[in-house]
């Protein structure tokens, strides 16, 4: 599925927050069992990734390492340590080593997109997590749509369908992040008494959480208690750091929204104390592992889809507990 179709499906619909996560687990972990995958006995897969430094970023890569070892296959692990330069450099890399099957793992489509057609157009097959590219024979992924909807229900109800709410804005090309900024607009034209605060805050990578920091810092200045009611971001960490200084001047009047579920962040949505509202909790190591198994069926001859999607699991103040234990995070 090219990118333009798949930023315009829409979703089937979004469950309510509070009940499904057990569900979605069970579900994804009883997917695509291990018994039934080809063997990668005599080939190489490269997995290339942006970085490593974040809870989903690490536990993807690390499980996509894995899966490649425990399916007899031989693994090249290519960190660019969140360096465009040096991404793009080992891409190139790639298309003079000639493995067997690429995963790119993240990444804006811009900086990856020429790397992933070299790598096409020398007969290397191409695979992605969390990436949209024409160049990819499948992409694993969260459902960004649903997940993307269900965080956004879960702010209007906390909200009770009024108040202003601050925006981290999507970083440029990077798919998941614009879906699920979409589909926070989608929801809040139902409740037009949801404003958002303008200009939308710029998130920045690295020193994201103490950039964060300082800007809501700034912004809690100008926008006193009572007059602020979310912070909202398409991950987690610019609210990891928008929370900690919601806690450094005492507000507990705004509540911050997020997706990821890195630990420290879902262990503040956990907190009755914290101001953190809700999370979606993706699953890293089962999404790495699913793009895994296409590789490896498709190189078997077997036919596999487009998109992957997985489930993510949305952790508010009432399930964060019990969701950490479902993750493993307690």
């Amino acid at each position: 599925m090219d990118r333009r179709s798949f930023l315009k499906a829409s979703i089937v619909g979004a469950a309510a927050a509070a009940a499904p996560y057990r569900a979605a687990h069970a579900e994804t972990q009883a997917a695509a069992g291990p018994n039934d995958v080809p063997s990668l006995a005599g080939k190489t897969i490269a997995i290339s990734i942006v970085g490593t430094e974040h809870f989903f970023d690490i536990k993807a890569y690390q499980a996509q390492i894995a899966e490649v070892e425990r399916l007899g296959g031989k693994v090249i692990g290519l960190d660019a340590g969140r360096n465009d330069q040096k991404l793009v450099s080992q891409l190139q890399t790639l298309v003079t080593q000639k493995p067997d099957a690429v995963i790119q793992t993240l990444g804006a489509l811009p900086i990856v997109d020429p790397g992933l057609k070299k790598l096409r157009d020398a007969g290397i097959p191409v695979f992605t997590v969390d990436v949209v590219s024409e160049n990819s024979i499948n992409n694993s992924t969260s459902d960004n749509f649903s997940l993307g909807a269900q965080l956004a229900l879960q702010l209007a109800s906390d909200l009770g369908g009024k108040g202003n709410i601050a925006l981290f804005t999507a970083i440029e090309g990077v798919v998941p992040c614009e879906i699920r900024l979409e589909e926070l607009h989608a929801v809040l034209k139902h409740y037009p008494d949801i404003k958002i605060i303008q200009p939308d805050l710029r998130e920045i990578v690295p020193n994201t959480i103490q950039d964060s920091f300082q800007k809501v810092t700034a912004l809690l200045a100008q926008y006193p208690e009572g007059q602020l009611s979310a912070i909202w971001a398409s991950w987690d960490i610019p609210v990891l750091g928008a929370t900690q200084a919601l806690l450094a001047a005492g507000r507990k009047d705004v509540l911050t929204y997020g997706v990821d579920g890195t630990p420290e962040y879902l262990a503040l949505v956990a907190d009755p104390a914290a101001p953190a509202g809700a999370v979606a909790v993706q699953q890293p190591e089962l999404i790495g592992r699913t793009a895994v198994q296409n590789v490896a069926r498709y190189l078997a001859g077997q036919k596999v889809p487009g998109t992957s999607f997985v489930p993510a699991i949305l952790a508010n103040k009432q399930n964060a507990q019990d969701v950490q234990k479902l993750v493993g995070q307690v």
